[in-house]
Formats: C-alpha cells, structure tokens, sequence
C-alpha cells in the first residue's frame, strides 16, 4: 500500500476513534457508584478510572489544548497558614565527591515543618475527624471519641498522638485523572470582583454559575473535579508582606457542599486557604461561620465533605488564568504525595483545557 494511502487511512481511523471515545463515554465506561465495599479508604475517588480517562481524552487530544499550572509557586516567604508550622525550606552549600567532576545542591528543611498543609495542598479524608456532639471546652478533649470517614474511630485511624493515620492516609489517594469543571464565581456572585471574606457560594451560585457558562447541559458529572474562581487568590503575594490572605476568606456555603456531595464530585478546589468561608476574625474566635453552618461545625464544608462524603479538597488552587481564557471544562490531573500516614500533601496540579471552549 502506498504511504500516502496508508497515512490518510489511519488519520480516518483515528478521526473515527476519536468522534467515538468524545459522545459515548458513559455508555461504553460507566463510573463506578456507591456505596462502596466495607472498610473503604478512598472515599469518591473509587470513580477515577477508564470512565474519567476517557472523559479527558477529548481534552487531551484537542489541537488547540494547553496547559495550566493550578499551583502557586511555594517558597519560603509565601502566605503560611495560620494553623501549621512555619514553611522554611534553607538552600545547602553545593557539594561534590572527591574524585568525581560532579557538583550537586539541596535544601533543608527547619523542624516542625507542615509541608503538606501549606502551599496549594491535598487534604487526606483522615484530616478531618468529628464527635457526635461539640465539645463544651472543659477538660481533656474528648479525641479518643472522634469519629472518621467511614465510621472509622480514632483508635483506628490515629491511636496516639504521635501515630500517623493507619487509615485514610495520603497514600490510599489514587492518582486523580479526570473531568474538571470551573466555575467562575468572582464574575458571577461577585459581578466582577473578588468574593468577600465570610462571603458564600451557594447552590444556588453553582446552578446559575453552569447556566451563564453554557454548562446547563453538561452540569456536574460523577467523577469530577470542580474548581470555584473566587477572585480571593489575588491577595496571594510572594513575599506576603501585609499577611491578608490567610486572616479570613470566601468560601462554599453548607448547602453547595451537600448539592455537591449529591453529584458525587471526587473534589473541590477553590482560590482561598479553607473552602469553607471564613470572616473577618474568625479564626480568633470573633467572626460568625458561614450562616447555614450546622451549630458546632464552623467547618462545615470540611465536616461533610470529607468525614460524610469523602470528597477531598484543594487548597489554594491558582485559578485565574483558567477564569481569564474561559477553560470551563478541562481534563486535571492531581498527584498527591504517597506519604504513608499522612494528613495532606503538597500538590502541582494541572488542567488541560482549550481557551474559550466548553464541552
């Protein structure tokens, strides 16, 4: 056979396969559905599989496809959380081996380092614990009575403090591939600017958010990822000199996070450091929570996604430049660290997407 014909006939096959694996995908690759098997650890990631491959590779396969970074750049004079330890990476001295032509660098760490909750970050479902009723502040925390994703106790997940998590660790987080889908809040809730700290996204938001975008149809689909452009992550300065952007935050309100919990999204990741809203003097115990927070769980959104749900969350996503080129609909890819026993881990991900395109 000629190789021009040749070419031509495997470009048709392939412009064939292509048209194929983009409509059906649902028929041909069903997401799996819970309720999962007993003693699970994966939580709504047991959905990442062919079915969310094969959702992405329209995404990935486009012509016109480019790459976004939803991590900001971590450094040792980034915004730091106000509840981990300080992030201080310290450059070594470089260094060789006698009798080698071989120069090598490093860097240190200082003690007490969180890295895993600083910088864009992964929650594990074994960060966040809760007890049947709120403790009033008297006496020894009542932790030994915690419960866990999966009705996992804490002599099971974390028996003494110093025990990493036994269970629902960072090392049971699969490699997440799938369908992710922006929703552009700062230009909708916030009518073009930046979302308010202690301002909410509701369900309602989300809803109108995927019919301005000309989502309707498509919505929200098991196995997705959802990322929320607040407008927040402009206050993310390097070095952080007037120390704003982790005092206080927008955030989904509880009502987003249950009507996002019903479509079975594997996560949520938005601009700011806490998905749930958090207002001016709150974390000093002088804001309200968000108002339809449940009373005792101000971290509404952490409780229900992650302890009811398993749905993990992305911290301090960079979301701008996918809101500014219109990437509503994008193929991610989110690699969490498997630190055995971990709480959370220092992500780099990425959306794969094309500029003004919705599908």
């Amino acid at each position: 056979m000629p190789t021009p014909l040749r070419h031509a006939l495997l470009a048709t096959a392939a412009t064939a396969a292509f048209a194929a694996l983009a409509v059906p995908v649902a028929a041909r690759s069903p997401i799996p559905a819970p309720p999962w098997a007993p003693g699970d650890e994966r939580g709504m990631a047991n959905q990442i599989g062919p079915g969310t491959y094969a959702r992405c590779a329209p995404h990935l396969a486009h012509p016109k496809a480019r790459t976004y970074e939803v991590s900001q750049v971590r450094s040792g004079t980034m915004p730091m959380s106000p509840f981990a330890g300080n992030y201080a990476p310290k450059p070594k001295a470089s260094a060789t081996i006698p009798g080698t032509a071989h120069a090598f660098n490093a860097e240190t760490y200082n003690e007490n380092v969180e890295p895993g909750q600083q910088g864009t970050q992964f929650d594990a479902l074994g960060h966040f614990a809760y007890f049947k009723s709120p403790w009033d502040g008297k006496g020894t925390p009542p932790l030994d009575s915690a419960l866990y994703y999966g009705g996992f106790t804490q002599k099971d997940v974390k028996p003494t403090p110093d025990s990493p998590l036994l269970k629902l660790g960072m090392e049971k987080v699969p490699p997440i591939v799938t369908t992710a889908v922006l929703l552009d809040a700062k230009a909708h809730v916030g009518k073009g600017q930046m979302m308010k700290a202690g301002d909410v996204v509701t369900a309602a938001d989300i809803q109108a958010m995927l019919k301005a975008q000309g989502l309707s149809r498509r919505g929200i689909l098991p196995g997705d990822v959802v990322y929320i452009h607040t407008g927040w992550g402009e206050l993310w300065k390097d070095p952080d000199t007037d120390k704003a952007y982790y005092s206080k935050a927008p955030g989904l309100s509880y009502g987003a996070a249950l009507w996002l919990g019903q479509k079975r999204i594997v996560a949520v990741g938005l601009d700011t450091p806490f998905i749930d809203a958090v207002s001016d003097g709150m974390l000093a115990g002088k804001g309200a929570p968000a108002p339809d927070a449940p009373a005792g769980l101000p971290f509404s959104v952490h409780h229900h996604l992650l302890t009811q749900l398993g749905i993990h969350h992305v911290e301090n996503a960079r979301l701008d430049q996918l809101a500014k080129d219109r990437v509503w609909t994008s193929c991610t890819m989110i690699l969490p660290l498997l630190e055995k026993g971990a709480a959370g881990s220092a992500i780099r991900p990425v959306a794969i997407g094309v500029p003004g395109a919705t599908r």
